[in-house]
């Protein structure tokens, strides 16, 4: 029998048709890590771990992230485009200063509370967390810090102290000490950080 051969048409279709395959797996790599490090933290997400959970190869997840670090990276961007934080950037329209710190942290407060526990397992395994993640985190921070402070009408002084008060009350362990450890709601925790923040203009 003669042999027929293939149409160039049908390549740009196995190209296609294989991206997607690797598009899938990649994707099932990624939303693995995800339930890992969300559940038993990242000390604990062995790359064995990931391959296991996402019925790969070692091979074929090595292939796709060649590090924990990267895995980690490409995890966490997936988590943060599912469940985006507050934008900062909203805040600078707001005023006057003391609505603006207080919505502030009553919006942050409030996506803490709704994605602490998926939280909690990253950031208290933070020495197994790339340096990279650490900066990007102090830097969404300081946006919040900045946007909140935008041109109020603070002397010098009264802004550092007031800078350092909003650096402190806006990360994860201010929040989860008040409404994890001393159980406050959290309007009550939001309400009694921006009260902190506030008194830093006074002192």
């Amino acid at each position: 029998m003669e042999h027929q051969a293939r149409s160039p048409a049908s390549r740009p279709y196995r190209m296609e048709r294989r991206r997607e395959l690797v598009d899938r797996t990649r994707q099932r790599i990624t939303d693995a890590a995800v339930r890992l490090h969300t559940s038993v933290g990242p000390s604990e997400t062995s790359m064995s771990a990931v391959a296991e959970a996402a019925g790969v190869t070692r091979l074929t997840l090595y292939r796709h992230f060649p590090s924990r670090d990267e895995l980690f990276v490409a995890c966490m961007s997936h988590w943060r485009a599912a469940y985006p934080s507050p934008d900062p950037d909203a805040l600078r329209m707001l005023s006057p200063f003391d609505v603006r710190v207080r919505t502030a942290l009553a919006d942050l407060y409030r996506w803490y509370a709704e994605n602490g526990d998926d939280l909690y397992p990253v950031y208290r395994d933070v020495a197994f967390t790339p340096d990279s993640t650490h900066r990007a985190r102090q830097a969404n921070n300081d946006r919040i810090v900045e946007a909140v402070l935008g041109d109020a009408d603070l002397a010098d002084d009264a802004r550092r102290r007031v800078r350092a008060a909003l650096g402190h009350v806006v990360g994860f362990w201010a929040w989860r000490s008040l409404a994890v450890d001393q159980g406050l709601s959290t309007p009550e925790a939001a309400a009694m950080a921006a009260e902190f923040a506030l008194s830093a203009a006074r002192t």
